[in-house]
């Protein structure tokens, strides 16, 4: 008999785990089908992670050198080597989706972070890479700012499946569930299935204990007693984050007519789930936010982590007016919440900005350098000189 691991325990619970990293070589190498036969059921990508992917090593040199014999330029570049990646991921964990009823088993991809704050490009975008994909196990990354919540709500009432990225406050949270319902009755009233279309909503953990910690270390500069707030604002918050999401779910009247024919959840999935601190513990960011209904997506050595030692109870619902304590304290020394996650999101909207144009900046790099090198026409490999 095989015994099950952590992860899998977890799921049991109703947490599915998955995995924050995609790269053609997990594809390939078969750790990403290791990972699924752990008890991963689904991937998570950004524009971080391809551009480290892409550029760390040689594993996209052919793909690279192929568009490039075939004109390929920027943009079409950049998705002539993630779609695949997308595409294969998503066939890898097909067969998790059916298992699940489409409930996990999904692999998703983040639109162009430039467009964060355009609410018909993101829609154009949205629709143009679902169509392409063309897997129902995608998801379409689209970042929750405010012209991100009608792109949100357009989207899922067309049947597209999205995973709303970047949530650091709960007054987002709850503009991004509103949208989801929303899309949804779009959906229902056109004469969609609503049974076709998934989201979830990600809700970014550990930055926000990595800005709330710097602003305590000044308070306790000036003489605050502030130790036991170190560390507490991330996983207070998404506790909270939790709550709203049990009770817009439970009393929304629209969502309740429309999960009589079967509509889903929108998920919450902690995001950011790694611990930066070296002084915390190393699950501190998974292990107290355990709870049906939710995605945990956690980078590769944080799934090792778990694995060995993990705990599988649900921790979730534990604590939430310790939560609530935490975060008034930290109103009533002067950390304003608010301006903690506004600024997080414009950080993270920048990050991913800068990552995309790093990225593109190395193709475009790559692609002159191959072009000005002489090629050999029987082997097609570059020439080479006494002089290189």
């Amino acid at each position: 008999m095989t015994l099950s691991t952590r992860i899998q325990r977890i799921h049991e619970l109703g947490q599915s785990i998955w995995c924050d990293n995609l790269s053609r070589k997990m594809i390939e190498s078969g750790e990403l089908q290791r990972l699924i036969d752990l008890g991963i059921v689904g991937v998570t990508s950004n524009p971080t992670i391809f551009m480290k992917a892409i550029t760390g090593g040689s594993d996209y040199d052919d793909a690279f050198q192929k568009l490039i014999d075939a004109g390929s330029e920027d943009m079409a570049l950049y998705e002539g080597l993630v779609l695949p990646d997308i595409r294969d991921a998503a066939d890898l964990l097909r067969p998790v989706y059916d298992r699940t009823g489409g409930v996990d088993g999904y692999v998703s991809l983040e639109v162009n972070p430039k467009l964060a704050f355009d609410t018909e490009a993101t829609i154009d975008e949205a629709r143009r890479l679902f169509a392409e994909l063309d897997r129902p196990n995608v998801f379409i990354k689209v970042p929750a700012t405010d012209p991100g919540i009608p792109a949100i709500a357009t989207l899922i009432g067309e049947g597209v499946n999205v995973n709303v990225t970047l949530i650091f406050a709960i007054s987002m949270y709850r503009k991004v569930m509103d949208a989801y319902i929303a899309g949804l009755a779009k959906l229902d009233a056109g004469g969609g299935d609503v049974t076709n279309v998934a989201s979830v909503a990600s809700f970014f953990v550990s930055r926000v204990d990595t800005l709330v910690d710097k602003k305590l270390q000044e308070e306790q500069a000036g003489g605050a007693n502030v130790d036991h707030l170190f560390g507490k604002a991330a996983n207070a918050n998404a506790k909270l984050a939790y709550r709203r999401f049990q009770e817009t779910f439970e009393a929304n009247a629209v969502f309740n007519e429309l999960a009589i024919r079967g509509a889903r959840v929108q998920r919450p999935l902690w995001a950011s789930t790694s611990t930066k601190n070296p002084d915390y513990p190393d699950t501190l960011y998974v292990d107290p936010l355990i709870g049906p209904h939710t995605v945990n997506t956690l980078p590769p050595n944080t799934i090792e982590v778990v694995l060995d030692h993990g705990r599988a109870e649900v921790t979730l619902t534990e604590g939430v007016e310790d939560a609530r304590r935490v975060l008034a304290e930290l109103g009533e020394i002067g950390i304003d919440m608010k301006a903690v996650t506004d600024r997080l999101t414009q950080e993270g909207v920048q990050s991913f900005t800068q990552s995309f144009d790093d990225l593109l900046a190395d193709l475009t790099r790559k692609r002159t350098e191959l072009r000005s090198e002489p090629r050999a026409p029987a082997t097609g490999q570059p020439v080479t000189s006494d002089n290189a």
